[in-house]
């Protein structure tokens, strides 16, 4: 199909370039591309039939891994150090 239309994991590498050039960038072309992430990541992990805690454990982890990056200045100031 025509490369506006593959998923990222479907373009090689020398297409990237031109793959990412025809994504739109406008607000609701950012929030359209939110809204289809989610759902494929909430049909992928959390509405199946036998689901284990990955889907759950992901996002709990997903929100540490943001929370220390949002943090990390503030902790960094805060280190226990050896030698002042």
């Amino acid at each position: 199909g025509p490369l506006s239309e593959r998923p990222l994991m479907e373009v090689r590498l020398g297409e990237l370039h031109s793959w990412i050039s025809t994504c739109n960038f406008s607000p609701p072309g950012l929030l359209g591309a939110v809204q289809k992430a989610w759902s494929s990541y909430c049909a992928k992990y959390i509405h199946v039939r036998r689901g284990g805690p990955a889907g759950i454990s992901m996002l709990l982890a997903g929100y540490c891994l943001l929370s220390y990056g949002w943090n990390y200045q503030h902790l960094k100031q805060h280190r226990w150090r050896k030698y002042h």
